[in-house]
């Protein structure tokens, strides 16, 4: 049994360090009104971070299991809140100001 527990202790403390690694990168931010991690959407921050798991990976784990961390925890990640816009829920447009009915 302690042998699985450290195992999901790596593989968390690694997803944690692929988090850290893209928002250094700027690669993901977080929502301001809620805190949702997003993903910006921005190929050369992606690129360093993904350069950052090849070249730097953290001890004791490989460049390749480094990258595909990082697309693991990229693949959990969208682009937009999801409490910012929830489904089903009619987009807030800007108003028009109607002409008067006279």
């Amino acid at each position: 049994m302690p042998t699985t527990m450290t195992r999901r202790a790596a593989s968390d403390s690694l997803a944690r360090w692929a988090i850290a690694t893209l928002r250094e990168a700027g690669a993901i931010v977080a929502c301001e009104a809620h805190g949702w991690i997003r993903e910006r959407g921005d190929p050369h921050a992606l690129a360093r971070a993904l350069g950052a798991a090849r070249d730097d990976p953290p001890r004791g784990v490989g460049s390749s299991e480094a990258v595909a961390a990082i697309e693991d925890v990229l693949g959990g990640i969208g682009d937009t809140c999801p409490d910012c816009s929830q489904p089903g829920e009619l987009e807030e447009l800007p108003r028009q100001d109607l002409p008067q009915i006279k």
